[in-house]
């Protein structure tokens, strides 16, 4: 089978090995495990391999480069319409040879490759739609664009569009989906005490804007201002970072707020072992990895009602649901604190996440390429 991977995400050539944004790659590898060809259709820049990036392990991959575009500005807007022609040509090309067209949406290619997929009504198709899916959520009109496109079963044949979540009145091209992080191997026998005298919390993702770690940061900060012992800590970088350091040292919390920068899986699996709480106040969401990992290790979520975490929570019965408003969210993980049962909901969260192992996830994908 030749696989074609149509995809925004930005790739870097170190050492004869394409590299990525590493949970993209991570999922694409096991996809590739299955295939005999790839050809993967990316923007390719130049510069060193970060911490969170890894590498496509497939011994005959072909790795057809184009140019980045985004719609921002003016400038930018008539840069991208000239680069359109070389981007269409090499999905065009691509899709005419392969036997698998694997769509990674939304973004910018994403939005060409799921225009250009209708032109292909009887090859096999998947699209994976990262992002919110989310019938009532306010997105950008090229996302739109592209669900409405995805779901339309006279645009788009032979396609499976994997999202987040189960929503009402769907077509049959849309599948609910999901990712995972763990193997059944790493499924945590240990139990977690029912009450903690330290209630321990962590943050894991980006900090960045959509993430929202300072409301995660004054939650906690709130909790010690109510008489709480409590602890924070935060795994990730970005461009916050500063601002986030500075808040801490300003209100003296240095020795309840620890940050960790970017850190290994084994590194994540420990601090979510050694955990009580898991806060992800995000502003959207596709499928929170944090919260379903943590999830995975008995890890009680504090998220927002944002994309599928309602379902994913079951409405509250596997964690705790808030806005993100601080002082409501407070509340709410007080009350928490003082009335629910440790032990019911963490078996509730640990029972539904541990469903989602990568060894379902193999059999899942297996299911998908071999569709006719």
């Amino acid at each position: 089978m030749k696989f074609l991977i149509i995809t925004h995400v930005q790739h870097v050539l170190n050492e004869g090995k394409y590299y990525g944004y590493a949970p993209y790659i991570n999922e694409m590898n096991i996809w590739l495990s299955h295939v005999e060809d790839v050809e993967v259709i990316a923007p390719l820049k130049q510069g060193e391999v970060s911490a969170i990036e890894t590498f496509y392990q497939h011994s005959n991959l072909k790795f057809s480069a184009i140019p980045s575009i985004e719609f921002t500005s003016a400038k930018l807007i008539v840069s991208s319409f000239f680069k359109l022609p070389i981007i269409l040509f090499k999905i065009i090309k691509a899709c005419k040879s392969a036997d698998h067209i694997h769509l990674r949406c939304p973004g910018n290619i994403g939005l060409l490759g799921v225009f250009v997929q209708i032109f292909f009504p009887n090859k096999i198709k998947t699209a994976k739609y990262a992002g919110n899916w989310d019938p009532k959520s306010q997105q950008p009109v090229s996302y739109r664009i592209q669900k409405w496109i995805l779901k339309n079963t006279f645009l788009s044949k032979n396609i499976s569009a994997l999202v987040y979540g189960r929503w009402p009145n769907q077509t049959k091209n849309v599948l609910p989906f999901f990712t995972a992080s763990f193997y059944d191997s790493e499924i945590n026998k240990v139990s977690k005490k029912e009450k903690a005298h330290t209630y321990r919390f962590v943050f894991v993702g980006s900090l960045v804007e959509g993430k929202q770690p300072l409301k995660a940061i004054k939650i906690v900060e709130a909790l010690k201002h109510k008489g709480y012992d409590v602890v924070l800590n935060i795994y990730g970088d970005g461009s916050l970072k500063q601002s986030l350091e500075n808040y801490v040292a300003n209100n003296d919390l240095q020795h309840i707020v620890h940050f960790h920068g970017n850190v290994d899986k084994e590194t994540i699996k420990t601090a979510f072992n050694n955990s009580d709480f898991c806060i992800l106040l995000s502003k959207s969401e596709g499928w929170p990895k944090a919260i379903a990992e943590a999830m995975f290790f008995g890890v009680i979520p504090i998220a927002t009602k944002v994309s599928c975490v309602p379902w994913m929570l079951n409405d509250g019965k596997r964690g705790i649901l808030v806005d993100d408003n601080v002082e409501v969210a407070t509340a709410k993980v007080i009350d928490f604190i003082e009335k629910e049962d440790f032990k019911t909901v963490i078996k509730e969260a640990k029972s539904w996440s541990q469903r989602y192992t990568l060894d379902y996830f193999d059999k899942e994908i297996q299911k998908l390429l071999h569709k006719k």
